[in-house]
């Protein structure tokens, strides 16, 4: 079953209080997604640290309910 777009959000809400997301649904099926975060969190991090950081946060979904996730990660100037 697709994972809705909302419980994306609201994941990656929890994850990163602090952070600028925008997620788009981009074939309209709810399975393949880009998510645009900007957070702290990211400060120093590599771009690797920084994907790893968000898989993380989704504990496993990416590859089952979330088929893809295109990220753009960074953090604020």
């Amino acid at each position: 079953m697709p994972m809705p777009i909302a419980e994306l959000e609201a994941s990656l809400r929890e994850a990163f209080p602090d952070a600028e997301i925008h997620v788009d649904d981009l074939a309209g099926d709810g399975d393949h997604y880009r998510a645009r975060i900007r957070s702290t969190a990211f400060r120093g991090l590599n771009r690797i640290k920084q994907h790893q950081l968000v898989y993380g946060a989704l504990k496993g979904k990416v590859g089952g309910e979330l088929h893809a996730l295109a990220l753009e990660t960074s953090a604020p100037d």
